[in-house]
């Protein structure tokens, strides 16, 4: 018996936009890292890059539960002394809506070069244009 290792063709990946708009932010980072790294493929292989590219619109209507829009903080560091910045979950929804959706799903990846690898085949775009028109990509419902 040998393990059968899949091969994985980069020229077929395909594209999915997920709408964003009254979807809950860890269930939809749980659906996006799921696709990014094709565990929903039933080619999957943990150490290979077998998924597919996500585009997610509407970034900024995503919504959080209980009290964590203004609860919830963001840490920043510099690298300098005392340059530590806090942001709550308003402000950073405020300025740049697409970081929620990237650290939420950043943070269900592998931490090591494939999930780096995997988080450049992320697209967020904070409304409902995007400018993947031309990769023909398959709109994926919320499955929330």
């Amino acid at each position: 018996m040998k393990t059968h290792l899949p091969k994985i063709d980069v020229q077929r990946r395909a594209w999915r936009v997920i709408d964003a708009k009254g979807a809950v932010l860890g269930r939809l980072a749980v659906q996006v890292s799921d696709a990014l790294r094709g565990k929903d493929k039933p080619t999957y292989t943990p150490h290979l890059d077998a998924g597919d590219f996500v585009v997610v619109v509407n970034a900024s209507e995503v919504v959080l539960t209980g009290n964590k829009e203004s609860a919830k903080s963001f840490m920043s560091y510099s690298g300098w002394k005392g340059g530590e910045r806090y942001r709550s979950v308003a402000e950073v929804r405020a300025k740049h809506p697409e970081r929620l959706i990237l650290h939420a799903v950043k943070g269900m990846l592998p931490k090591n070069r494939l999930g780096d690898r995997l988080l450049t085949k992320l697209k967020v775009y904070p409304g409902a244009e995007h400018p993947h028109s031309a990769q023909q990509p398959v709109p994926t419902a919320y499955a929330g």
